[in-house]
């Protein structure tokens, strides 16, 4: 079947044509490579998407931010034609459900409760949360958190979690002393030679830094991004410098490298 002549080119498209294209290069005679995948084989595609869409919003490109919306959209249709070839859910369906939790979790909107800010409504979205999903517990509700987020992310979440529950620091002095804590348990750690410690001990300090971060209301992972980019950009000075003296930095001593680091920071 000529699926050229089946479709209607136009001058603008919109989702339900988007929803069409999908279903056609899913369907016999379609494209031999979309017809191929699984929920399994394309699952990393939306994380990819989902980082190239920050990408943009972090350099503030809307025309980048439009195509790659595009892009996360188009994952959502193709999981959503997936599960309509099986008759379990279409496209429609995802948008209904949708709808209805964003009507339910905003009753100060779509109902009759009076909110007085943010937190008030914060509060009100977590705890219809909980009851839509039959969270009893704080720990029912942390284990909702799924472990394939980016770790500080949900080292971030489960914090938060257990802190709306009472089980917190008082002020940042606490999560501070627990890093130092932490810090020397690695250290010993790593003099003992304790591989399998060392491990537990360096996510202890990993999770005691996260902690930290809510205190001082910093997002634990846009400073590990800020600090990686921070390293890149001295690294480059360091290597620039290295070459302009004639410096291999393979071969160089610690003293000399740390002199070059130095220069660069001043830069």
């Amino acid at each position: 079947m000529d699926m050229k002549n089946k479709f209607e080119f136009k001058e603008k498209y919109n989702i339900y044509d988007l929803v069409e294209i999908m279903r056609v290069l899913r369907s016999e005679g379609g494209c031999p490579w979309d017809i191929k995948q699984t929920h399994e084989s394309i699952k990393k595609n939306l994380i990819e998407e989902t980082y190239e869409t920050i990408e943009a919003i972090n350099k503030k490109d809307p025309d980048m931010l439009r195509e790659e919306l595009g892009d996360v959209l188009m994952q959502v249709v193709f999981h959503s034609q997936i599960e309509a070839e099986k008759g379990v859910f279409d496209i429609d369906d995802v948008a209904d459900e949708n709808c209805k939790k964003l009507i339910e979790r905003h009753p100060h909107v779509f109902g009759e409760v009076n909110v007085n800010g943010v937190d008030d409504v914060l509060t009100n979205w977590d705890a219809i949360k909980r009851k839509s999903k039959g969270q009893k517990s704080t720990s029912e509700a942390i284990d909702s958190i799924p472990r394939e987020l980016p770790a500080l992310m949900r080292a971030t979440k489960v914090q938060h979690k257990a802190a709306k529950a009472g089980f917190d620091w008082d002020n940042v002095n606490g999560a501070l002393d627990k890093l130092a804590e932490e810090i020397a348990e690695l250290k010993a750690a790593i003099a003992n030679n304790d591989k399998a410690n060392i491990n537990e001990e360096l996510g202890d300090v990993l999770f005691s830094a996260v902690n930290v971060s809510r205190f001082v209301d910093t997002d634990a992972e846009e400073s590990l991004t800020d600090a990686t980019d921070k390293f890149v950009s001295r690294f480059k000075t360091v290597e620039k410098l290295a070459k302009e003296r004639d410096i291999d930095m393979k071969e160089s001593d610690i003293e000399t490298l740390d002199r070059l680091w130095d220069e660069a920071k001043q830069k």
